[in-house]
């Protein structure tokens, strides 16, 4: 795309809608994933430890392969990545419906899907989107591209369910599979790489010269590893609930179009989290509102183990949890482009997407581990709650001062 076109004013806008039309396909179609698992065990007598792992090594996959493609993204281009990222999402995605073995599903489901998620997810696409917006309307435009997210978990979850119910859960994997392909013509829309002298990097980018000295300056940082430990309690939250949902719905005696609809209203609740997150973001200190939403996280999973089990206890569960889902993506890899500047925030925020994904990996297996030895969910939930109480505290002392400044700040 030549320089001129990028310059251009409705340039950004362009690039942000792109941005969230590929986490709509990408977060709407890997969270509805948990639908399947009930039918699943039915269908192959599989244990919910096997899903768990499968689960837990797709999130695990998710995030080493966010900084990988974050790194490719900042050296080769984010189209290209995002191409190669949807290929492996597909291909995941069709095979885990016609896995024969446990083997099979934790390579399917977990592996290529893995690596699929993290190569078109938030690091490749909040770096582009980065670059294409000056720091006085970054946050929003952060807090919008990660409420397109949302917008497709909203949309998708009852999709997913309907299609489970109609046709089955092989067809309507192999059916997912094609609409993930969407993520390839938005892609062309997501060009650029990370550059020293981009147009709203503003001299904040003139040190470190290269990759290896950026991660070496963000890893002597406190806030980046402090940062780091909070995103893996955000995965810890993320994946228990969006794995293990749908399981604990029917444990309570509930249809699994309970569990379908409640993680369509965490969509839906979600885009006005983030969408506060990202204005609030711009307005205050960030690290603030982090400390608040974990420590909300923490009191709401509380306040849900304590209430009686029907369908609106769920929804209401949902809808508090779904307006804290994704709101601390924002406010975090705001802070990381906010201290860091923006030429290496997709490699930067692809490590700290790695520690959520850490955490997601526990969440998901410790989840069906727990179930199997126990028969409850309730050790997870209140490991749940003693994380966000955790990263509660821990963004308090983070030190979230630019190390260089912006000059169209």
């Amino acid at each position: 795309m030549s320089p001129t076109l990028r310059t251009a004013r409705w340039f950004p806008w362009l690039v942000l809608v792109a941005g969230c039309l590929v986490l709509a396909v990408n977060l709407g179609i890997r969270p509805s994933l948990g639908l399947f698992i009930p039918d699943m065990l039915t269908a192959t007598g599989w244990s919910a430890s096997t899903f768990g792992l499968a689960f837990a090594i797709q999130n695990l996959m998710w995030g080493v392969a966010a900084p990988i493609a974050g790194a490719l993204a900042d050296r080769y281009g984010t189209t290209r990545t995002l191409i190669g990222g949807a290929a492996f999402y597909a291909l995941g995605l069709y095979l885990m419906g016609i896995s024969t073995s446990p083997m099979e599903l934790h390579l399917t489901s977990g592996f290529l899907i893995g690596a699929g998620v993290g190569a078109t997810s938030f690091p490749v696409i909040l770096a582009a989107i980065s670059r294409a917006f000056p720091p006085n309307k970054r946050s929003f435009a952060l807090g919008l591209a990660s409420a397109g997210g949302s917008v497709g978990q909203f949309v998708m979850a009852p999709t997913t369910q309907f299609l489970n119910d109609g046709y089955g859960y092989v067809t309507a994997l192999a059916i997912l599979a094609v609409m993930s392909m969407i993520i390839v013509p938005f892609a062309f829309a997501l060009t650029g790489k990370a550059e020293a002298h981009g147009p709203n990097s503003g001299g904040a980018d003139l040190e470190p010269t290269g990759l290896v000295a950026a991660f070496d300056e963000a890893r002597k940082h406190r806030g980046f590893l402090l940062l780091n430990a909070g995103f893996f309690v955000c995965g810890f939250h993320i994946a228990v609930i969006a794995t293990h949902l749908p399981t604990f719905t029917q444990l309570c005696g509930l249809p699994g179009s309970v569990a379908a609809q409640g993680l369509a209203i965490v969509g839906l609740f979600n885009i006005v989290g983030t969408l506060t997150a990202g204005w609030v973001g711009g307005k205050w200190r960030k690290k603030w509102s982090l400390s608040f939403i974990y420590g909300m996280r923490a009191l709401v999973i509380l306040l849900f183990m304590l209430a009686p089990k029907t369908a609106e206890t769920i929804w209401l569960f949902s809808a508090l949890m779904g307006a804290l889902w994704l709101s601390t993506v924002p406010l975090t890899s705001g802070i990381i482009v906010q201290v860091f500047g923006p030429r290496y925030m997709a490699t930067l925020f692809g490590i700290v997407m790695l520690s959520h994904q850490i955490g997601a990996f526990f969440g998901a297996w410790m989840g069906g581990i727990i179930f199997d030895m126990t028969g409850s969910f309730d050790g997870v939930w209140i490991a749940s709650i003693a994380l966000g109480i955790f990263a509660a505290i821990v963004h308090m002392p983070i030190d979230d001062k630019a190390l260089r400044v912006e000059a169209n700040a």
